[in-house]
């Protein structure tokens, strides 16, 4: 028998077994090292498969770390550090928008953060703090839906290093209303008809003789079961009731405030009419698939005979299920103040399988 010499790479990783996924894994592999897999050897494969292992169940950033793909900030000299958000400089509500931050060293050397910045810098070595937005430690900057948590207000990021403390980035992040809003009503999506079950082979018939001087005729294949319908799908669940209420914000950029109210839910948007827009759903919901029917049975072969046996006959496949029908759209209201109407077409409406939506014009109130 002989062992797999590839496992000083563990040595050489710097790797401590003291560490308890390590030695769980180096048990593994000293295991899998008994079995005798020469080929195995030749190729190298050996090593690949204990380095995969330990990429899979140690966590990965020590190792990373060990192979220059990732790096420790602590052991790094830092000039200066960057923030930005590569998607756009503003943020939405409602929205999510990830962090870049730029590490520069003092020889020019650029390092970026993993995830959007695709490097090698660590999220766990930075600090992420924020006002208005929300950011994670992975560095998703976020915006809540309510609009009224961030009106007029300027969105911030720090970011700092705990093991650099003298460095810190700052980035204002604007908060942006000529974004393409949704607010969707929709009804649910009917269930799925189950498959049909495939019907049973039919048995061989069982062997003649076909010795010329003592012929016996080969029995007949049995036939094959039918196989059964699928279901038919579900029906599409019906859109509730919608009304809007849209009025104008003044000023010297004029925006829309709206609200959208249904099924006892009510949502506020601020909406850009120039270069955004809200679109409300309220379509019925598609019928489910229906189940596709199962497979008929083979037929059973005829035995080898003088003469063979007559095979048996195919099943007939299951009929494929019906799709369930879609579900009702709700019916739309749009009440509208007059001063909004030269901005209707920044609000967009479906309601399929419903009635027409009906516009109203009559004064409305600011909505917050």
């Amino acid at each position: 028998m002989r062992s797999f010499r590839s496992l000083a790479f563990l040595r050489v990783l710097g790797m401590a077994a003291a560490n308890p996924v390590v030695a769980t894994v180096q048990h593994t592999y000293r295991r899998v090292a008994r079995i005798q897999l020469p080929h195995l050897l030749r190729t190298g494969w050996a090593t690949c498969f204990g380095l995969a292992c330990l990429l899979a169940l140690s966590g990965c950033t020590p190792i990373k770390v060990r192979l220059g793909m990732k790096v420790y900030l602590e052991k790094i000299p830092i000039a200066s550090i960057e923030a930005s958000l590569p998607k756009g400089p503003g943020i939405a509500p409602g929205e999510k928008s990830p962090l870049v931050v730029v590490v520069t060293e003092p020889d020019g050397k650029v390092l970026q953060t993993e995830g959007q910045g695709k490097g090698k810098v660590l999220w766990k070595d930075l600090q992420v703090t924020a006002s208005v937005v929300s950011a994670s430690q992975k560095g998703i900057v976020s915006l809540r839906h309510d609009p009224r948590v961030s009106e007029g207000k300027m969105a911030h990021v720090t970011i700092t290093v705990p093991s650099h403390p003298d460095l810190r980035a700052e980035l204002d992040i604007p908060l942006r209303y000529d974004y393409a809003f949704v607010s969707n009503f929709s009804g649910s999506p009917g269930s799925s008809g189950m498959s049909g079950t495939d019907g049973s082979d039919g048995t061989s018939g069982s062997p003649g003789s076909t010795d010329p001087d003592n012929p016996s005729a080969g029995g007949d294949g049995s036939n094959g079961g039918n196989g059964s319908d699928g279901g038919d799908g579900g029906p599409g669940g019906d859109a509730p009731p919608v009304q809007i209420r849209v009025t104008l914000k003044s000023g010297s950029h004029p925006l829309l405030q709206a609200s959208v109210s249904a099924a006892g839910h009510k949502r506020l948007y601020l909406v850009d009419p120039q270069e955004g827009s809200l679109t409300v759903k309220a379509d019925g919901g598609p019928g489910g698939s229906g189940g596709t029917g199962g497979r008929g049975g083979r037929g059973g072969s005829g035995g080898m005979g003088t003469p063979s046996g007559n095979s048996g006959s195919n099943g007939s496949d299951g009929r494929n299920g019906s799709d369930g029908s879609p579900g009702k759209g709700g019916s739309i209201t749009v009440t509208y103040d007059p001063q909004a109407k030269p901005f209707l077409a920044a609000i967009h409406l479906s309601n399929r399988g419903g009635p027409p939506p009906v516009f109203k014009e009559e004064p409305v109130a600011p909505l917050w």
